[in-house]
């Protein structure tokens, strides 16, 4: 499966290669940096379509590029593709298996699927990488509690709250914090 979404992932690379260039803002002496800042650029302005070309021709240059997958990543799961942002995500979690942004959001995605012990897996896993991840706690927190873990979704929740104190004890019905921003580092 994997071989098939790194396959998938170099077509789409190709492809945007091929019709991107020049015509989308790039050029052929452009750096991958340079891909990705302006696709960094585009992402935070709103212009996603800019934007996914931008990190296409950065994974032309760099096709380990971990930053422009888990931007393509984030774009897809903000416009509700779970298949691509999982898939993106992976391949920035092939590229470095620590990238806490993609750790996360995923953990997100797995938890709306209702894999709730896969999803508790990926936080602990962020919070191994950072231990001072505040809203990794909150949601790890969160999960536990719904899995009827109540004194470790205290010592999460508590952690959360100490790491940022806007992250009060919630009610049994708060919802799980919301996906990590664009990045280029992680």
């Amino acid at each position: 499966m994997k071989g098939r979404v790194l396959a998938g992932a170099l077509l789409l690379v190709a492809f945007a290669t091929a019709c991107g260039g020049a015509a989308s803002g790039g050029s052929s002496n452009e750096t991958a940096a340079d891909a990705l800042n302006r696709g960094l650029a585009a992402h935070a302005a709103g212009k996603l379509d800019e934007a996914v070309a931008a990190y296409f021709t950065t994974l032309s240059k760099d096709p380990k590029n971990q930053f422009a997958y888990y931007n393509l990543g984030e774009i897809a799961q903000r416009q509700n593709r779970v298949a691509a942002a999982q898939a993106f995500y992976g391949l920035a979690l092939e590229q470095d298996p620590k990238m806490e942004s993609a750790l996360f959001n995923l953990a997100i995605i797995r938890t709306s699927a209702g894999a709730t012990a896969e999803a508790v897996t990926l936080y602990r896993q962020v919070i191994a990488v950072d231990p001072n991840y505040a809203a990794a706690h909150f949601n790890l927190g969160l999960l536990l509690r719904q899995l009827g873990q109540t004194a470790d979704a205290q010592t999460e929740l508590a952690t959360a709250q100490r790491l940022d104190p806007k992250l009060v004890a919630p009610s049994p019905s708060a919802t799980p914090l919301q996906q990590a921003s664009p990045t280029r580092k992680p």
